[in-house]
């Protein structure tokens, strides 16, 4: 079994208060979970209008299988215009 984090500093884009960085990063969470079966969590800068963490793991039989699921999640967040990765971490165990 393999586990996966992946974790992305973001920087929302064009958020001006905390209700419209909250509708772009639940929308952005609902979609990596409905799209890659990832659980995703906010866990950082929880109070800044312009700055978001999030969190995704995800689980599978094989590394392989996991590490690929993080970066088509990583390419998502990527593409999305409404947000900014100004980092990543990742780690598979």
């Amino acid at each position: 079994m393999a586990i996966g984090v992946l974790v992305w500093d973001l920087e929302v884009i064009g958020a001006r208060s905390l209700k419209d960085k909250r509708s772009v990063i639940k929308s952005l969470r609902d979609r990596l979970h409905e799209r890659f079966q990832v659980a995703v969590a906010e866990t950082d800068h929880l109070d800044l209008w312009q700055r978001a963490e999030l969190t995704a793991c995800a689980v599978s039989a094989a590394r392989v299988q996991t590490e690929k699921v993080l970066q088509h999640a990583d390419e998502f967040v990527a593409a999305d215009p409404r947000v900014r990765i100004m980092g990543t971490y990742r780690a598979c165990y």
